[in-house]
């Protein structure tokens, strides 16, 4: 693996005036040409049944620029234009592989402010980027050095909501390499209480970092409702409550980040619950906190990091009953609503519900090592129902297995 992992480093920089109006026109045609070649493609479908590749939306962009009202589309590179239409084939893939969702339209205020730029429209020498249609290198705030050696592939420069601006250096890095194989392995069970329980018995507190802001953030949204739609300090207001936001995102990414490397340092195998994040969120009132908590995000930072040094990360079915089921005698309880956190066996054993999760967790995911199972998680569950945390519809017999699946790994 030595060499050929792609790892993206994102650094802040600090644009000229000159340079942040560039990248803000940048930005726009890129918006536009995206939203424009998704037109196309959804009414060559709905009026010919025709399916528009890549190629035909490259072909249109070239003729969207020789029309008036297009024109200003040759005022920017063109390399991110291109790369907008990759990105949209893309998700097309993904939406006909039923990976994704069918691709929307990008809204200046509400869709992420990005360009890509390949090998072609950026020049790299001795740690010094300069871009496509500037005459001055980007002044960037390196954090940590690029790998000895590394060149960028490509280049991703945004904007966040509190305008902040960022980019992004994707390089091959040889210092990912897979670390040395141990014994040790560990369940997690995922929560609004606790974060997260490890199935050794350890507890990793739920830090709330929404909710330790949500003074300051709903002061800063009442101060922006006041201002009048349009004006300068609306803009204002605007990027303070982005900076809320902001605040929040890194203090949880960088929670997130600790703990998910952590646990890939000390475990060779890692165990969770495949949970259907998004069908949890309907619950309207655990919803807030289920995104704050940053499930499906530990979730994917736990799966890179995995495929990265070696390590195993294995999904139990998201309707095993965990909580129910006697990790001592394998006894499965009549009824475990949410109010329970402690309960005991027929056997006489005394559960922590969360501890005992965690370790039925373990357990089925080791099951898939040992026997060598290679059954896909369940995604439709039977009868239709909606759960705060899923459970099992349908009893199985004590003991059981069911549904137990190995995920994918891959870096993203």
């Amino acid at each position: 693996m030595s060499g050929q992992v792609k790892r993206a480093f994102k650094h802040r920089f600090y644009p000229t005036e000159a340079q942040a109006v560039e990248l803000t026109r940048t930005f726009g045609c890129v918006r536009k040409v995206y939203n424009l070649a998704l037109q196309a493609r959804a009414e060559a479908w709905a009026l010919r049944q025709e399916r528009v590749g890549y190629d035909t939306t490259s072909a249109l962009l070239t003729a969207w620029k020789r029309t008036e009202g297009l024109a200003f589309l040759n005022e920017v590179s063109s390399v991110p234009l291109q790369q907008a239409l990759r990105h949209l084939q893309t998700a097309f893939s993904s939406f006909f592989a039923k990976r994704a969702g069918h691709p929307r339209f990008k809204s200046r205020k509400k869709s992420r402010a990005s360009a890509e730029y390949t090998r072609s429209a950026f020049r790299w020498r001795d740690g010094v980027l300069t871009l496509a249609k500037m005459s001055e290198p980007l002044a960037i705030r390196w954090s940590r050095p690029l790998p000895t050696g590394a060149t960028p592939s490509t280049v991703t420069v945004s904007q966040d909501s509190a305008g902040r601006w960022f980019v992004s250096l994707l390089c091959e890095d040889p210092n990912v390499r897979p670390m040395p194989v141990i014994e040790s392995a560990v369940g997690i069970d995922v929560g609004l209480d606790h974060l997260l329980v490890f199935s050794t018995g350890e507890k990793i507190a739920n830090p709330r970092h929404e909710v330790r802001a949500r003074r300051a953030l709903a002061k800063a949204q009442r101060a922006l409702c006041r201002k009048q739609k349009g004006s300068s300090n609306r803009a204002k207001a605007r990027v303070r409550v982005g900076r809320i936001h902001a605040r929040i995102a890194d203090r949880r990414a960088d929670h997130l980040h600790k703990i998910t490397t952590r646990l890939v340092r000390e475990n060779q195998t890692l165990v969770i619950e495949d949970l259907s994040v998004s069908n949890l969120a309907a619950n309207r009132s655990l919803a807030r906190s289920i995104g704050d908590a940053g499930w499906r995000q530990f979730r994917q930072m736990l799966e890179y990091k995995a495929a990265w040094y070696g390590r195993t990360v294995i999904a139990v079915d998201r309707w095993f009953p965990s909580s129910e089921l006697c990790s001592v005698c394998g006894a499965l309880a009549a009824e475990m609503p949410l109010r329970v956190r402690t309960w005991t066996c027929v056997c006489g054993a005394t559960h922590d519900r969360d501890v005992n999760a965690a370790r039925n967790i373990l357990a089925a995911g080791l099951a898939v090592t040992v026997c060598g199972a290679d059954v896909r998680p369940q995604r439709n569950p039977p009868g239709g129902q909606s759960a705060t945390k899923q459970k099992s519809p349908q009893r199985e017999p004590q003991g059981s297995l069911v549904h137990v699946g190995k995920v994918n790994q891959a870096p993203p």
